[in-house]
């Protein structure tokens, strides 16, 4: 099981880095919007809670690269985006955008949301049968 997971995870970071390089700048820019700026504010609880969905987001894209390959299915790993975004349009008020974690706030939840777009209309074309890799030579 865990060679299965092992080999499964490599293949996903060979995925990203043999994407495009157009798509680096904003697999990047959500990278550190989910995974890097919450450290800076790890007592806040929208902070935790943003960190722990990035982890969930990677075990499961880990997981269906697994399945299907370096898929448009992989967009279905953003799913958790959906009850995250709403949490935290629930937390707007308390902290105004002209606070530096107010605008992060607001920054996460504009990126996960045009992603979470992107990421439907990959996992319609999947179920509409384009399910090859999106990523030659994995």
């Amino acid at each position: 099981m865990f060679r299965r997971f092992a080999k499964a995870c490599v293949k996903y970071h060979r995925g990203l880095r043999r994407m495009p390089a157009a798509w680096k700048p904003w697999l990047i820019s959500l990278l550190i919007a989910n995974m890097v700026a919450p450290l800076f504010w790890a007592d806040q609880r929208e902070a935790q809670v943003v960190f722990g969905v990035a982890l969930l987001n990677y075990f499961t894209f880990v997981i269906l690269t697994g399945i299907s390959g370096f898929s448009r299915l992989l967009g279905l790993a953003h799913i958790y985006w959906i009850p995250l975004i709403g949490f935290l349009c629930t937390r707007l008020e308390t902290f105004p955008l002209d606070t530096p974690f107010g605008f992060w706030l607001r920054a996460v939840i504009i990126l996960d949301a045009m992603s979470v777009i992107l990421d439907a209309a990959n996992v319609v074309r999947y179920c509409r049968g384009d399910r090859g890799e999106m990523v030659q030579g994995l």
